[in-house]
């Protein structure tokens, strides 16, 4: 019997290369997507009208949710606000996102006993800064959005959304960086937010479309749910900031980086990336990695049909190798010229910014030039951070006991007596550290890596009670946090943001 798969996002990079797998098995899926009505969608969808149902409407709108999810048996919801834009538009991203997960999880919960089973994308920019040598990963690490990272934020609260919701059958992906041919298009000042020394596992187009198509197979065993998994193509992918830069620039036929970029660019911190400790497990499951190597696969992005003619001219003709300070000029241009490049804010004292992204001004100042900076491969030497609780211990023998110990090590109580032995879904009573008392599962606390939703981050200015970052503060009264924080921080930073968040940044 054919499934009906209900498709957010379709239009996106990753919604895209997720239809062009479901529709190669037409035996298998009925294939619903929903849709904004704009110019280019439709021009987009047109050859698609006859082979799949396409819903007119818009995530932050009930009713054209609901029409999604009604009949449906699974949900992908990749759909959404995303980086760069995300990040500069907070308000509008919030309202989306958030508002998109609650519509979600409302219309599933509306089919009773026939609810689809929801795929959540999550994000990698939920876990925030992993420097070295805490750049090893996986699922249960503390969630630590970095400083102004909004598509982070809402992704992590949109996860916690859909798992304390009361639907069934859900998990969450953890999407990592999309290496994809139009990837090379982008050409914004969030190219430099990145520190050179980063990390990120990558996950090519082609994997992230195959692995939804294989979540909505039969075959996938009913322990895969109610579970958090890290997407990535695996090892040839784990690659520092710095090897990504080398691999794309020589791709498209541009000078190294030393010879277009200055060391002073790029932040230090304060982004998201990490290679994962545990990314072979959703690959056990689902079994979507292609393994192109990945030299092979950068060629590859190169020679695509969409690659700007400008990029294919310059590469062709070796221009921009000939005249590599042509090329700094531009690269320089977007530093300094607009309000989210990193000098911009050097040039206009935007202190905020600069403690969070550089931890300060004088540290800024004594980042040494590219013959001085460290360009080496980050350690393959994994470090594992403590969840608080025994990992060995079969999940069915868990008791209230694991979880006092768990809340203990996150600075906090749980006030729930008991709980039924095994039962990781039911929400128990905790507090944390600062005397907030909220409800959550055991399943979010120890598997997904939440904690108190009071002293999570919301700096927005319309919400009756707005927070900042904070995380310093956080880690000084729980040690599950301060195992990631402490080691990467210095105590004398000031390492409260959000005042500013609408110090020019929110456009509309």
């Amino acid at each position: 019997m054919k499934k009906t798969v209900f498709l957010t996002g379709a239009t996106g990079t990753m919604g895209w290369a997720g239809l062009q797998e479901l529709m190669k098995f037409p035996e298998r899926y009925n294939i619903r997507i929903l849709a904004r009505p704009s110019t280019k969608n439709k021009e987009k969808l047109a050859p698609l009208t006859d082979k799949i149902d396409i819903i007119w409407g818009d995530l932050s709108k009930f009713d054209d949710v609901l029409r999604g999810v009604a009949g449906s048996d699974v949900v992908l919801h990749v759909g959404g606000m995303v980086s760069p834009q995300a990040d500069y538009r907070p308000t509008a991203t919030r309202k989306i996102n958030l508002g998109a997960a609650e519509n979600i999880k409302h219309a599933v919960l509306a089919q009773g006993d026939k609810q689809p089973k929801v795929v959540y994308i999550g994000s990698v920019a939920q876990m925030g800064d992993r420097r070295e040598p805490l750049h090893w990963g996986r699922a249960g690490d503390p969630i630590c959005v970095s400083a102004y990272d909004h598509y982070g934020l809402t992704k992590a609260i949109g996860e916690r959304i859909i798992t304390d919701s009361g639907i069934k059958t859900w998990v969450s992906l953890r999407q990592s960086g999309i290496l994809y041919p139009a990837i090379l298009k982008n050409y914004d000042p969030i190219m430099f937010h990145v520190p050179i020394r980063g990390v990120l596992e990558w996950a090519t187009v082609e994997d992230s479309g195959r692995l939804l198509e294989r979540v909505c197979r039969d075959e996938v065993p009913a322990e895969f749910w109610n579970r958090y998994y890290n997407i990535g193509s695996g090892a040839e992918y784990r690659i520092s900031n710095y090897e990504f830069e080398c691999l794309l620039l020589n791709a498209i036929g541009c000078p190294r980086p030393e010879q277009i970029f200055e060391a002073k660019w790029f932040t230090t911190r304060n982004f998201h990336g990490m290679w994962y400790l545990d990314g072979d497990v959703l690959e056990e499951y689902l079994h979507f990695r292609a393994n192109v190597p990945i030299k092979d696969y950068f060629a590859q992005m190169a020679k695509a049909d969409s690659l700007p003619t400008a990029i294919k001219f310059a590469g062709a003709t070796k221009i921009a190798k000939l005249f590599p300070h042509i090329v700094k000029l531009a690269m320089r241009a977007m530093a300094y010229s607009q309000e989210h490049g990193t000098q911009w804010w050097i040039r206009h004292n935007k202190t905020a910014r600069i403690n969070a992204y550089y931890g300060s001004l004088e540290k800024y100042r004594a980042i040494p030039d590219w013959q001085h900076t460290d360009l080496t491969h980050p350690s393959e030497q994994p470090v594992l951070l403590d969840h608080g609780y025994d990992e060995q211990k079969p999940m069915s023998e868990f008791t209230i006991d694991d979880m006092q110990r768990a809340a203990e090590f996150r600075g906090g109580k749980c006030l729930s007596q008991t709980m039924q032995k095994g039962d990781w879904d039911t929400q128990l009573e905790w507090q944390c550290a600062e005397g907030h008392m909220f409800k959550a599962s055991p399943r979010l606390v120890l598997l997904g890596g939440h904690w108190c939703p009071e002293c999570f981050p919301y700096p927005y200015a319309d919400e009756p009670n707005p927070r900042p970052w904070q995380w310093d503060a956080e880690a000084k009264r729980n040690p599950f946090l301060a195992q990631l924080w402490s080691p990467l921080h210095d105590k004398d930073e000031n390492n409260v943001y959000g005042a500013d968040i609408f110090d020019g940044w929110e456009k509309n």
